[in-house]
């Protein structure tokens, strides 16, 4: 719509809003020059920072799925112990023979075969530094079984070389008889960490515990 001119105010008042039309035309188009730049800037920075881009193949473009290598699951520690654990239970046998392999002397013991008597007697002596003990005191066979292999082998693992097995002298039992002592026994000689082992001195156990010599890690 066209503004009537009547007087020189008028005039001026036309001019001025002329003026004011072109400067913020002006700096329309200056800030979108600077953001033009800007952007241009930022791409070659990005192109620069993550160097030349190559396209996908076909099979990778919009609308299709991208296949992804499937990353095999890590392998579950628990899962692990328990196949440890099945594996120790299987390999110690309640029908071991064991009275064809102890010494019978004052106090049974046992040597690997190709260990010399002196390791018993040392043993016995208390040449080695007793370093840790199980006791199996109140277990079921199975509890006990199970406790011992354990004890066993992270005893072997940690480089123990002597330990003491607490197994009870019976007391307790029907007919006062000790249930377990030759359970142990028979377990500890199938295990292969197992060297030798005597019936513990009367300060360390005597009858109800036996001392352990576990070869060396």
């Amino acid at each position: 719509m066209k503004t009537a001119i009547k007087s020189l105010q008028d005039l001026k008042a036309v001019k001025k809003e002329i003026e004011t039309r072109v400067r913020l035309e002006q700096e329309h188009a200056a800030a979108r020059a600077a953001a033009a730049a800007k952007a241009k800037a930022e791409k070659e920075l990005f192109s620069r920072t993550i160097g030349p881009v190559k396209s996908l193949p076909p099979k990778h473009l919009p609308g299709q799925r991208a296949v992804l290598p499937v990353a095999q699951a890590a392998p579950i520690a628990v899962q692990q112990q328990l196949d440890e654990l099945a594996v120790m239970r299987s390999a110690l046998s309640d029908e071991f023979d064991v009275d064809t392999l102890l010494d019978t002397d004052e106090a049974l013991s046992y040597r690997r075969p190709g260990m010399g008597p002196e390791v018993v007697r040392k043993l016995r002596r208390g040449g080695w530094s007793i370093q840790g003990q199980l006791d199996l005191h109140g277990l079921r066979r199975e509890d006990a079984r199970e406790a011992l292999s354990l004890f066993i082998k992270d005893a072997h693992k940690v480089g123990w070389r002597c330990v003491r097995v607490v197994h009870g002298k019976g007391l307790g039992s029907p007919g006062k008889t000790p249930v377990l002592k030759g359970k142990v026994q028979s377990w500890l000689i199938q295990k292969q960490e197992v060297l030798a082992f005597v019936q513990a001195r009367p300060a360390e156990g005597g009858a109800g515990a036996l001392v352990v010599l576990l070869a060396q890690g």
